[in-house]
């Protein structure tokens, strides 16, 4: 499956991937094959940041 484009949309859709299936951001992006770098921008883009404690973006 693609990734939503709208940012809200993919902020929630992250997340819960992240809360349900992957342990840190990288395995994320390794197994959907999606550049982190990218992800973080977009989601930074809206005031988002990834919080590697919390394995979530806040």
């Amino acid at each position: 499956m693609d990734m939503p484009n709208d940012p809200v949309i993919l902020l929630s859709y992250v997340n819960t991937l992240l809360r349900d299936n992957y342990k840190d951001i990288e395995q994320l992006c390794d197994d959907r094959s999606i550049d982190a770098d990218q992800l973080k921008q977009k989601l930074s883009g809206i005031g988002y940041s990834y919080d590697r404690d919390q394995n979530r973006f806040n």
